[in-house]
This record gives C-alpha cells, sequence and structure tokens, in this order.
C-alpha cells in the first residue's frame, strides 16, 4: 500500500463545548506530527450548546482539511459517526470521540495496522480508565454481559473506537439500521481484525452526556439486536412449564382419586391453570422465534460478505 493513503477522522460533537478548544489545539499539533494525509469529519449531532457555532468560526481558518456536518436533531453517537463515515473522503476511517479521553496517539497505531495490509479493522480496547469507581463497576458489569449475549470476541475492557478500511466502510454504510450498536456490526461483519490497548484518559472539561438512561438503552438495543437469548430462554421456561404442567395434573389427579382434595372443582381448576400456563409461555416461545427470523429479514443483512475475489479464467483440463 502506498504510504500517501489519507485518513479520515470522524468525530461525533455533543454537548463539547467545552473542550471543543484543547480538542482543536491538539488536533492541530497532532497534525503537525501526523506525515500523511488527514481529513477531519466533525459531526454536530444536534447539539444544544454552541458546539456549533464554536467549529464554524474556527474550521475556516483551522491548517488541516476539515468537514463539518450539522445533523437536524440529536440521533445518538452511532448515527453521527455512520453519517462522517458516509462523508469522509479517505482511504482509512478513524473514530475518536470530541472530550479526548481516547487519546490521539491512537492514530498513529491505527493507521500502522491499517496500512500494514494485516487487518481491515484496528479496535482500540482499554487496558485501564481514570473514571470513579462506580462508573468502573458498571462498565465491567455492562461488558461482561455484552461478552457473554452479544460479541463473545469482545475484549474484557469493551471498545468504544475504532479504525478501518474503505472497504469495510463501504459494507458498514450498506447496513441502514436505526437503534443499533456500530461496534457490534463491525463484529458481525468480519473481516480481519486487531486490537490496540490504550489508556483511557481523564475528562478535563465538562460533564459527559453518556448518561446512565442513555447507557442502559444502549445495553438493551446491543442484546435485542444482536441474539435472541432472551426469547430462546422463554421457549425454554415454556417447554419447561408445560412438562411441569403434565407432572402437576398428574398429581392432582392421583389425589383426587384417593380421596385426598376435598374442595370441590379443586381439580379441574388446578388442571386448567397449570395446562394453560405452561401452553400460554410455549407459544410465546415459539411466536417470539418467528418474530425474530421475521426481524432478521426486515433488517436486510447481507446473507455473506466478500473480503476478496479472485477470478481466473485458464483452461481447467479434465483428468480421469
Amino acid at each position: 500500500m502506498a504510504s500517501t493513503m489519507m485518513l479520515s477522522l470522524i468525530i461525533p460533537v455533543y454537548k463539547n463545548e467545552e473542550n471543543l478548544p484543547r480538542l482543536l489545539r491538539e488536533l492541530e499539533a497532532f497534525g503537525g506530527r501526523f506525515a500523511h494525509p488527514l481529513e477531519i469529519v466533525f459531526v454536530v449531532d444536534g447539539s444544544p450548546d454552541a458546539s456549533f457555532r464554536i467549529l464554524s468560526d474556527r474550521l475556516p481558518s483551522f491548517p488541516l482539511t476539515t468537514q463539518l456536518i450539522e445533523l437536524s436533531r440529536n440521533f445518538g453517537s452511532f448515527s453521527a459517526i455512520a453519517a462522517g463515515l458516509r462523508f469522509g473522503k479517505g482511504d482509512f476511517f478513524a473514530v475518536l470521540a470530541a472530550d479526548l479521553q481516547e487519546p490521539l496517539e491512537l492514530l498513529f497505531e491505527f493507521y500502522r495496522v491499517l496500512l500494514s495490509g494485516d487487518a481491515d479493522i484496528a479496535f482500540g480496547y482499554r487496558v485501564s480508565r481514570a473514571d470513579p469507581w462506580w462508573s468502573q463497576f458498571l462498565s465491567e458489569c455492562f461488558w461482561t454481559v455484552f461478552r457473554r449475549l452479544v460479541v463473545k470476541d469482545m475484549p474484557k475492557g469493551g471498545i468504544d473506537v475504532f479504525a478501518c478500511t474503505r472497504q469495510v466502510r463501504d459494507e458498514l454504510v450498506k447496513l441502514r439500521e436505526v437503534q443499533t450498536n456500530l461496534i457490534a456490526l463491525l463484529f458481525w461483519l468480519g473481516f480481519r481484525r486487531q486490537f490496540v490497548p490504550y489508556q483511557r484518559q481523564a475528562r478535563l472539561e465538562g460533564r459527559s452526556a453518556w448518561t446512565f438512561r442513555k447507557k442502559l438503552r444502549y445495553a438493551v438495543d446491543s442484546i435485542f439486536n444482536f441474539t435472541d437469548l432472551p426469547l430462546r430462554a422463554l421457549l425454554f421456561i415454556g417447554v419447561s412449564a408445560c412438562l411441569l404442567a403434565v407432572a402437576a395434573s398428574i398429581v392432582v389427579m392421583l389425589a383426587w382419586l384417593r380421596g385426598a382434595i376435598p374442595v370441590l372443582g379443586y381439580t379441574p381448576l388446578m388442571l386448567v391453570i397449570a395446562f394453560f400456563g405452561g401452553s400460554f409461555s410455549l407459544a410465546l416461545g415459539v411466536v417470539g422465534q418467528y418474530i425474530w427470523l421475521s426481524l432478521q429479514n426486515t433488517r436486510r443483512r447481507p446473507a455473506f460478505v466478500v473480503r476478496s475475489d479472485s477470478s481466473h479464467n485458464g483452461r481447467q483440463e479434465e483428468t480421469c
């Protein structure tokens, strides 16, 4: 690969007016050290503060190549990243947060990994984080569940940033899904991956807009978009409930035949409750599986993704 391939850096912006001045200074200094073509794509995700105005005033005189995109409302960070990927013009694409908690030096390693041709996606994963203990605890709980239910290859520290080739970008933007998980989609696409460790920095300005409510929504969307485990659990519960209903019915019938149930009407009532309770749980599980299959087709994810194709038109001789 040629060493002049351009890197498009996607930066979603939401409630970042306090740290934008430092971000721009850091980017300008980084651009002087990055000996390759660089484009920075800012995507203002319907931010209610002065983020768009600050960028509009500063970028015309900024020494690096930039794009500024403003979304009509707050669509969420993954949608903002998808917009930046769609408008980026580079050969490689990288994503970093505007709060600078992920060091810009990650881009050197991302670029090196992609330029070497050994990987199509470079994931940055946290080996440590300068966050409050409760935030670290909740993060560990979330990523543990995420690894078990959604993406088993996810590193223990979780992933927020990544870089990829144009081919991966093209396949990713074809998946026009909303309320999804961009990182999980990258794992779903496959391709060759490398993981780059880094230490997450402390946030110096402002407060994070990544609230507990948004984290909970993120977790729920991730689980229901990439695994049918809850439905399979419901189906298992339904089957178990039906078996227990049959066993309970046998016990109640034997007790009734022996005269151990003096209450009139108790036997048929218990049989009806046990039968319909188990049947209802089983029916929910079965219907849920059909809905899941219909949802998979509605998403229109491709049945396969081709990374490379080598065609040969030479004559093929037959052997007896």
